[in-house]
């Protein structure tokens, strides 16, 4: 391995302080770009945002190019969903002259991120506030992703032909209304596609906000795996497994 694709490896797999520290400049350089992506994509077109599309594509297609080249077997990456959100990513960026249609489309690339292994154990040692919300955190980011990916797509699909849709808001707010289903009537989707589009968006929109509503609202239980059942989940005070009654260590913090 070359010493640039061994730096890299580290980076992206490695257990240093340095590649954490990389792997989180990822994560804040992703939440500004989302921040970016949502407030310009209510704005119009212009040259300043078209500029700032392409440089942020150029970073993405890097780290795409970095994750890729990195890989064991780069070909096998294409089988996993995490790389077409990517190509997605990269896309919408690179194409400006549809940032309106699938701007909001970029923000998979936080789900992938935050997907990612090293990621997610690191945040678990280092903030005690993502140990105690990760499924809140994790449910609200899959629906916040879902609302403003059917954004995209509503206003990519309809703001040609349907006059009630003539900004990256009103498919914004159809979603949600559609999501939540209250339903108002003021704005609809035409047609089978429009109205299969629809069902999609309250079938899907409902489940991952039950889910999230069954996460925030359940009893709060520590993530640290039984040695003898694999049982992941107990109760703060516990002390033996629930499942099959092996002894727990799990770490305290001790009574406030």
């Amino acid at each position: 391995m070359t010493k640039p694709a061994a730096t890299l490896s580290e980076l992206y797999e490695g257990d240093t302080r340095r590649a954490h520290r990389f792997r989180y400049a990822l994560l804040v350089f992703d939440v500004a770009t989302i921040a970016f992506v949502v407030v310009t994509s209510f704005l119009p077109l212009m040259d300043w945002i078209v500029a700032c599309d392409l440089s942020l594509g150029l970073c993405v297609l890097l780290d795409f190019a970095a994750r890729l080249g990195i890989s064991r077997a780069p070909l096998r990456e294409f089988r996993h969903l995490s790389t077409w959100t990517d190509l997605v990513a990269v896309a919408s960026f690179l194409a400006p002259v549809l940032v309106e249609g699938v701007g909001f489309l970029r923000i998979l690339r936080t789900l992938r991120l935050l997907r990612t292994y090293h990621l997610l154990e690191r945040l678990r040692q280092d903030s005690g506030l993502f140990r105690r919300n990760e499924d809140a955190i994790l449910a609200a980011t899959n629906l916040l992703v879902f609302v403003f990916t059917m954004t995209g797509i509503v206003y990519a699909t309809q703001h040609d032909h349907n006059p009630a849709i003539q900004t990256p808001v009103d498919a914004l707010y159809f979603t949600v209304t559609s999501l939540t289903t209250t339903g108002y009537g003021d704005i609809t989707l035409p047609g089978p596609t429009g109205r299969l589009l629809s069902v999609f968006v309250m079938i899907c929109g409902v489940t991952l906000f039950f889910r999230l509503a069954q996460v925030v609202y359940r009893p709060y239980k520590v993530r640290f795996p039984c040695e003898a059942c694999g049982l992941q989940r107990h109760e703060p005070d516990a002390v033996h497994c629930k499942a099959c009654g092996n002894l727990l260590n799990i770490p305290d913090e001790g009574a406030e």
